[in-house]
């Protein structure tokens, strides 16, 4: 079988311009147009082509550049400015502009919050044409890691540890320098120990601030000193110091219409937050707002509820799927008449007190007439009784439980993993973005914009197409 050769002196008759490079179906065509569209003044990015000094670079063409190459999983500044020198597609849509990854980097900082409403400018052009209904919307979260190391996260009782240690080293210290001045050593170590001292006294400063900010924020468990907004997160890949990523999806096409990122290690009190979002977005209320057990907290799908909004969350019930026992709590029915339980063995365990902080009613059975039943032991072995809790509003919980269980409640809530869980598969498997760049709440959230943004594109590509998705774009 003969073989091609390539040849690099071969003469070729080029095209004139960058233009000539990219064929016009090129996806890179559709986030030029896409950019194009937005309005930067809404965004927050001023425009001052008439401005004095030294010129800058478009902003348009820097906000190109971002989106561009998050969309195949390029946010590095340094990478940007090399795809912005040698790659085509990059070269085109600079239209031959080439910043240095400084300057890409600082367009990136300082525009943390104009970056953060892309995504709602994108949401708002996928209203416009008609690919997000806001009928029903779906809430999901993943856990994303920070860029900061666990090791620098501080609690209370790491930072008295460590003020204990630099305590005892700094009594050694001057032990060592008190033998020294009466051997009268002329060896120069005094010099080593003045400058260990003034080192832990550095240090000491450190973990003391540390330690008093800690004890003026009740909320704060840990601070991090490389990025003090992350928190610790517990997941499967073990603990880090990282961000808790929300995003909240249109149940037509799966479309993200907004993002959110937050400092804590779960849902449970998202729930209310992210809807109204993505409602203020939509400029009206969905129909349907649906969420995995995560986000099954009581008072936040009220909160939804309250607005005549339908609410699709299982109970952590619910989801677990467990069949209920003889002597599990499901199998006591509950009087509301008398406010007392019945077991199933017949006998009847009455109202004792309430855990106002925990939100939750005790009940418990006569301890003599557990004892003669002849479940003692395998129902309770207490001497008390038999005890079962009930929550202040677990009404409300068992409504929420039978709203779920509706057929067409489970419809929408079949729907969930193929809607909700596929943004957080692209933007971390295809996108390769499991983590942030960025430090800071502000510029987390800059990111997950832009990251949700991409995927809002890629997704219109699918849908829709270049041409025509460019034609609809205004090109």
């Amino acid at each position: 079988m003969a073989y091609r050769y390539g040849d690099r002196r071969q003469n070729m008759l080029l095209p004139k311009s960058i233009e000539g490079y990219v064929p016009l179906d090129a996806a890179v065509r559709v986030y030029d147009a896409f950019v194009d569209s937005l309005d930067l003044e809404k965004l927050g990015i001023s425009v001052e082509p008439q401005k004095a000094g030294c010129p800058q670079y478009d902003p348009r063409a820097m906000l190109k550049l971002l989106v561009y190459g998050y969309s195949y999983g390029i946010r590095s500044s340094r990478k940007l400015e090399r795809e912005a020198r040698y790659n085509m597609s990059f070269i085109w849509l600079m239209g031959g502009l080439t910043p240095d990854h400084k300057t890409i980097a600082e367009y990136r900082r300082r525009n943390k919050i104009p970056l953060a409403n892309v995504l709602k400018q994108c949401a708002l052009l996928c209203i416009k044409v008609g690919l997000i209904e806001g009928n029903t919307l779906f809430a999901d979260g993943t856990k994303m890691r920070a860029n900061a190391c666990i090791n620098n996260s501080w609690n209370k009782e790491k930072c008295l540890a460590r003020l204990e240690r630099i305590d005892k080293r700094v009594a050694e210290v001057l032990n060592e320098c008190e033998e020294t001045d009466r051997q009268e050593s002329d060896a120069g170590s005094l010099v080593k120990m003045t400058e260990e001292l003034a080192q832990s006294s550095d240090l000491r400063a450190k973990v003391q601030g540390i330690l008093e900010e800690l004890n003026a924020t009740e909320d704060k468990k840990s601070i991090n000193t490389t990025d003090p907004d992350c928190t610790k997160i517990h997941g499967r890949q073990g603990s880090h110091a990282g961000y808790n990523a929300q995003t909240v999806v249109d149940g037509k096409h799966g479309l993200i219409v907004s993002s959110d990122v937050v400092n804590e290690n779960n849902d449970i009190h998202q729930f209310a937050t992210q809807i109204e979002q993505a409602a203020e977005t939509l400029g009206k209320k969905p129909e349907a707002a649906c969420a995995d057990a995560g986000y099954s907290n009581v008072h936040e799908l009220e909160k939804i509820d309250n607005q005549d909004i339908k609410v699709v969350v299982p109970s952590p019930r619910q989801a677990s799927k467990k069949e209920c026992g003889q002597f599990a709590k499901c199998g006591f029915t509950y009087n509301k008449e008398s406010d007392s339980y019945t077991c199933p063995e017949g006998g009847t365990l009455r109202y004792i007190r309430t855990e106002v902080e925990r939100g939750r009613r005790e009940y418990r059975a006569e301890p003599g007439a557990c004892r003669r039943c002849r479940n003692f032991g395998v129902c309770t072995s207490s001497r008390n009784g038999r005890k079962v809790t009930r929550l202040v509003n677990e009404e409300v919980v068992e409504k929420f439980e039978r709203q779920y269980e509706q057929p067409e409640s489970q419809k929408i809530y079949n729907l969930r993993k193929q809607k909700a869980e596929l943004p957080f598969a692209h933007i971390k498997h295809n996108l390769k973005a499991g983590g942030f760049l960025l430090r800071g709440l502000a510029g987390v959230r800059a990111e997950m914009s832009l990251l949700a943004t991409c995927f809002n594109v890629a997704r219109m590509i699918g849908i829709i197409g270049v041409s025509e998705l460019i034609t609809m774009l205004g090109r």
